[in-house]
Order: C-alpha cells, then sequence, then structure tokens
C-alpha cells in the first residue's frame, strides 16, 4: 500500500477516526490493527517475517530480563568466589543471547539481500573449480522496510541488555513496536524508549495534533509528487541509458537524481511523521535540511538521522572502544608519528561504518564503492585539518563568515552530488565512466540549447521542478534560521490559515495527482 494511494489516505483517515472513538485502553490495538492491514495490503505472506523479528527479540528481551534479576538477587551473604561465578554466567549467556539475536536476524537479512549478490561473485571462482559447478540463487519475497525493522528490533535488544530499560512483556505489544505502519516504508529506525510509551499511553483528540500531522503530510505529498516524481523522468531517461547523452548531460541527469531523491526522501519523511502526529505521537527527527550542511560528516549528521544514530551507537563505539582497536591506537601512536598516527584506530571505524552504511543500501558493488567514497573523504577532512587550519589562518579567513559558511555548503554539495553518481548509475563502472565524461565529454551548448527539454519533461514540467525548489530551499532556509513555519501560520488571521490549508491541496492536485502524464513511482528507500 503506496504513501501516495488513495488506500493508504483512507486507512489513515479510518484510523484516526476509530483511534479517538474508543477507550483509551484501546487505543494501541486500533494502531496494531491498521498496522497490519497496511503490511498485508503489500503481501500478507510477507508479514511472517515481521513475526520472526518480532517473537525472536520478544523472547531475547524477556530471556536478558531472566539473567538480569539472577544477578540482581543474588544474596548479600553468598560466598564472593560464588557470586563472582554466578554474576560471569549471567553476563556469559546474556552476550550470548544478543549474538544469536543478531545473527538470527541479519542472518535473514542476508540471504534475503545479499545471498544473491554474494552468489554473483562466488560463480567465476565455481567456475575454475568446475565448468558445471553453479552457486545456487535463491528467489524469495522481499519484506517490506525489512532493514528498518530488524535493525529497530536488534537495537532493541542491545539496550535491553545494557540495561537501558526493562523490556516489553505483552508480545501484542511488542508486535505494535516493530510493525507501526508509518515508519515501514522508510524509517525512522526508532528506539524502543522514545516511540513504545507513546505508541500505548491513552490520547485524547487535539485538533492542534491533526491540523499539524495534515500539515506535514502535505507538504511531504509536495516534495515527492510535485518535485521528485517529476525529476525521475529525466533521472529515467538519462541515467538508465547514460551512452546516448554527452557528460554535461549525464551531469545534468545526476542533478536531477539529488532532487529526486531530496524530495523523495524528506518527503516520505514528512509524510511519515504527519500520520503518527495525527495520533498523538512524535516520531523521531530523520532529516534535517542535509542542503545546508557545511561538511560531509554535517551532511550524513542531517541525512537519514536515525540510521547514523543506530550505526554510531551500536557499531561504531563499540568497535572504538573495542580492545583489539584500544591496542590498535597505542601500537599506531607509537610507531606511526604525527596525527596520522592518533587518527587509525578511529579511520578504520569510520571506514567499517560506512561500509556497512554503504551495503544497507544494497548489494551490489556500487554501493560498497559508495561507502568506500565517503570514508576516504571523511578521513581525509581529518587528517588534513591541521594544514586546511594553517592556510585558514595565513589567509585571514573567518570560519563565522556568511561567504565561508556559503563555501562550505557548496563545496559539501558538490561531493554529495558526485557520490550520487555512484549510487544511481546501473553499475559501478558506468558511475566511473559518466564521471569520466563529465570531465572530457563536455557539451554546455547542451543546457542551453533546448536539448533538457528532450529529455521527458517540457518547459512547463522543468518550471514547476525549479520553482519547486526555490520554494523547498526558502522554507529549509527560514527553518535553518530557527524560523517555525506552523507557529507562525498561528499567529495569522483565520483567512491566511484557510488558505495556507486550502493552497497546498489545490497545488497538489493541479500539479500532481490530476496531472494528465502523472504516474506514482515508489519510494527509494521502500528498497531498502
Amino acid at each position: 500500500m503506496a504513501f501516495t494511494s488513495a488506500a493508504f489516505l483512507v486507512l489513515t483517515a479510518l484510523a484516526v477516526a476509530i483511534y479517538y472513538r474508543v477507550p483509551g485502553r484501546m487505543q494501541w490495538p486500533v494502531l496494531l490493527a491498521a498496522s497490519l492491514i497496511f503490511y498485508c495490503a503489500g503481501g500478507w505472506k510477507t508479514f511472517v517475517y515481521v513475526l520472526y523479528t518480532a517473537g525472536i527479540v520478544y523472547a531475547s528481551g524477556i530471556g536478558l530480563a531472566h539473567f538480569h534479576s539472577i544477578r540482581k538477587s543474588i544474596p548479600k551473604d553468598t560466598a564472593p568466589e560464588l557470586k563472582k561465578q554466578t554474576a560471569a554466567r549471567c553476563k556469559r549467556n546474556s552476550r550470548l543471547i544478543v549474538l544469536v539475536t543478531c545473527l538470527a536476524n541479519f542472518g535473514l537479512l542476508y540471504i534475503l539481500k545479499y545471498w544473491n549478490f554474494t552468489a554473483e561473485l562466488l560463480q567465476p571462482l565455481a567456475s575454475r573449480i568446475s565448468e558445471s559447478a553453479q552457486v545456487p540463487t535463491i528467489s524469495l519475497l522481499m519484506p517490506l522496510g525489512v532493514s528498518f525493522f530488524m535493525f529497530q528490533s536488534v537495537g532493541y535488544v542491545i539496550d535491553v541488555y545494557r540495561g537501558k530499560y526493562e523490556p516489553e512483556r505483552n508480545f501484542i505489544k511488542f508486535l505494535l513496536f516493530v510493525s507501526f505502519f508509518p515508519q515501514m516504508v522508510q524509517g525512522p529506525i526508532s528506539r524502543f524508549d522514545q516511540l513504545a510509551p507513546q505508541l500505548y499511553s491513552e490520547k485524547k483528540l487535539d485538533w492542534q495534533n491533526i491540523k499539524f500531522g495534515i500539515q506535514l503530510m502535505l507538504w511531504g505529498y509536495f516534495k515527492k509528487m510535485v518535485i521528485a516524481d517529476r525529476a525521475a523522468v529525466i533521472v529515467n531517461t538519462v541515467v538508465d541509458h547514460p551512452w546516448s547523452y554527452s557528460g554535461s548531460i549525464q551531469a545534468f541527469g545526476v542533478l536531477m537524481y539529488c532532487i529526486q531523491l531530496y524530495g523523495d526522501f524528506s518527503g516520505g519523511i514528512d509524510i511519515t511523521r504527519g500520520v503518527a502526529r495525527m495520533f498523538g505521537i512524535d516520531m523521531a527527527e530523520n532529516f534535517r535540511r542535509p542542503i545546508f550542511a557545511t561538511s560531509l560528516t554535517d551532511f550524513w549528521r542531517r541525512w537519514h538521522i536515525t540510521l547514523g544514530a543506530w550505526m554510531r551507537d551500536y557499531l561504531f563505539y563499540p568497535l572504538a572502544l573495542s580492545k583489539p582497536f584500544g591496542k590498535l591506537g597505542k601500537f599506531t601512536r607509537k610507531h606511526i608519528k604525527g596525527k596520522l598516527g592518533k587518527i587509525i584506530p578511529t579511520s578504520l571505524a569510520t571506514f567499517i561504518i560506512y561500509f556497512v552504511i554503504g551495503i544497507w543500501h544494497g548489494a551490489n558493488c556500487r554501493y560498497v564503492a559508495f561507502g568506500f567514497w565517503n570514508g576516504a573523504i571523511i578521513t581525509a577532512s581529518l587528517l588534513l585539518a591541521p594544514q586546511f587550519e594553517k592556510i585558514k589562518t595565513r589567509l585571514g579567513i573567518d570560519d563565522k563568515a556568511p561567504w565561508y559558511r556559503v563555501f562550505q555548503t557548496v563545496r559539501t554539495c558538490i561531493i554529495v552530488f558526485f557520490g550520487r553518481y555512484i549510487t544511481r548509475a546501473p553499475r559501478f563502472l558506468t558511475a566511473v565512466w559518466m564521471m569520466k565524461q563529465t570531465f572530457t565529454n563536455t557539451h554546455p551548448a547542451d543546457l542551453v540549447n533546448g536539448k533538457i527539454f528532450t529529455l521527458g519533461l517540457g518547459v512547463y514540467d522543468m518550471s514547476i521542478i525549479v520553482l519547486g525548489m526555490a520554494v523547498l530551499i526558502a522554507v529549509e532556509w527560514y527553518q535553518e534560521k530557527g524560523g517555525h513555519i506552523r507557529e507562525a501560520l498561528e499567529k495569522k488571521s483565520t483567512a491566511i490559515q484557510v488558505m495556507s490549508a486550502v493552497l497546498p491541496v489545490m497545488i497538489l492536485l493541479l500539479l500532481g495527482i490530476m496531472r494528465g502524464d502523472y504516474i506514482s513511482s515508489d519510494f527509494i528507500y521502500k528498497q531498502f
């Protein structure tokens, strides 16, 4: 069930209406019912994967709580040696539970998303051993949002292991946390202590929540249906068949992909948060105006925030603070002088993180390359930071100067732009070839002689994209400066407030849904 479908809007409207009509204790079952309907509408057979993850993770949480209670309940007069042995046994068993849970979930994720990719890589080796050897491949239905609900669930287990909170004892309630329908398409990857209390608590009807939720949804639909889906036409035309165009047109196609992805992902997140807000639920922020990032590191702090936070808390810190990395740090500081020796352990952990982030996006060599692209640039920026500071000091550059902030933003946008070649090109080698073409086969005249209007969109639709992006950037600039649009609208007259509600609907109808050749595309992050 697509976010852009009438069925989704009907489901959401009915769920909200029923949610505020039933007794408070029955509200969370309404959310669960809506989640089951939403998920099963796309293929009820795949819901078994949600049950699989929810069942294993729920049992793991109960098991961890059991061993935690044993450790806490050891009598004070117990012999020190016996107390130590009991605590060690409980800790060992708890670690085993976490390990088994991670293997059970990520093992299934590997089979679903990455086994066929592995088989493709192993096939040449198998053919050398025997000409008739075939590495088997599998064909399984891919469940919706599998990476999102598995990462979210594994994070829950690790938090319970760390004693951050007690596990949920009610399996049906826990199933709601895993399958809450607004977040199933593209996140965010929620934390149990942030989301679960909101899911289970009783809510009273608050028209402000309804209004703000609808406004946020409309803004998301504008970015998705008016901007992103238009840009997708050019992207599919150019990037899927790049050899038919000059390097300039290829670069234009990648630029359109940047616009498509920005509107698609941020729009989807707005819809997610808007739907949740109508139920009185405040979802975790997942997108914070990355177009104004001043570095690649800052960009990833703003883009898919919850994925970055998950990687930081459950992978980066455990790696960077582990004993092997501690020993590596001592070795490199001793044998490699200067800043390089200090940053090698951190840089290695960073490379691992971005490798995982790359693979998380898909089973393809280009995603691996994308991970290393980001890891290499971030490592280089750390290594060259002292030299950059010296240059800025000599030139008298003020870090807080407005022009320098603009320079940093433009520089970051260029770096991100070239990274998009890697993630959108059909293959990694094609991405490399396209980058080369951008510099060696340039025909700037193609961008001004009308050729761009032969790529699937005419002057009218291109003008809508430009105008739409101007509105989007203006709104995000206002927010970046600390402005709050919804709060500002509350201070305006009733007529302006009514117009602010009616105008977006008319724009969506006229420039989105009702345009004759409109075809809604799936959200890009849905495939992840």
